[in-house]
């Protein structure tokens, strides 16, 4: 199985995102970290399952919230880049490899 690690941005942006939701209804920042948490299983399980997203990524859209798991996999480790907000900068991760 693959380790599953995460770029040090990631915590700030899923921080954010989860204190928005809380404020829009108490317990949805609560359903959108439990959505990516299966988000991360389920790419964990099937890697390379996710359509490419650019030349080395690949992308795991979010069925309830409007958020992407931008993620690249390398031999032994499963790299999570961005959870990118599908509508806002979308491409203000780049620069992150």
């Amino acid at each position: 199985m693959l380790n599953l690690t995460f770029h040090p941005d990631l915590s700030q942006e899923i921080k954010s995102s989860y204190d928005w939701y809380q404020l829009q209804a108490k317990g949805l920042g609560d359903d959108f970290i439990k959505e990516l948490e299966s988000a991360f299983k389920t790419i964990l399980a099937l890697p390379r399952t996710w359509p490419k997203f650019g030349a080395n990524h690949h992308r795991f859209l979010l069925s309830r919230f409007p958020f992407s798991v931008i993620y690249q996999v390398h031999s032994d480790n499963l790299y999570v880049i961005a959870i990118m907000h599908n509508s806002k900068n979308p491409g203000y991760w780049l620069k992150r490899d």
